[in-house]
């Protein structure tokens, strides 16, 4: 492992956590966007993870095998996708211009609740990486200071 890997492994980790925290952002401004572009209410978006670095069984079975080798190189985004499992909430407001025929409007299935745990959540996780980052560039300055 070089010396700069922990801070790559580091800076992929807060650049993933950001990117988690504005996609939780989204979710709560539009919380109650009953109309987007296509016409229909807006949909919760998650963000998931993956490893980055080796993927493949070969790769993993043979870094296990090395001494000292290791097949993790951080965390990348693998993708945002639509929460198509939870239900839309359907609120009965007839004047709402956006009523069906029986009085009902579909409101997103953001849940505020759970958008501010996983706002918590992330938040959390990005200090982690922050503070990891701290400590690995504190050891890199005191080896360069031993090697006066």
């Amino acid at each position: 492992m070089g010396m700069f890997t922990s801070f790559d492994i580091n800076a992929s980790g807060l650049t993933a956590q950001r990117y988690r925290l504005d996609t939780i952002a989204e979710n709560v401004a539009n919380a109650n966007t009953t109309r987007t572009k296509d016409g229909t209410p807006y949909v919760r978006k998650v963000v998931t993870f993956a490893e980055k670095g080796a993927q493949t069984p070969f790769s993993r079975v043979l870094d296990e095998h090395m001494d000292g080798g290791y097949s993790g190189k951080g965390v990348k985004v693998a993708g945002v996708y639509k929460d198509t499992v939870s239900e839309m909430n359907m609120v009965y407001d007839p004047a709402h211009p956006d009523a069906d025929e029986n009085g009902y409007v579909t409101y997103p299935n953001v849940n505020i609740i759970t958008e501010m745990t996983n706002l918590i959540d992330a938040t959390r996780s990005y200090e982690a990486n922050a503070t990891a980052f701290n400590a690995s560039k504190s050891m890199a300055l005191k080896g360069l200071e031993l090697g006066r």
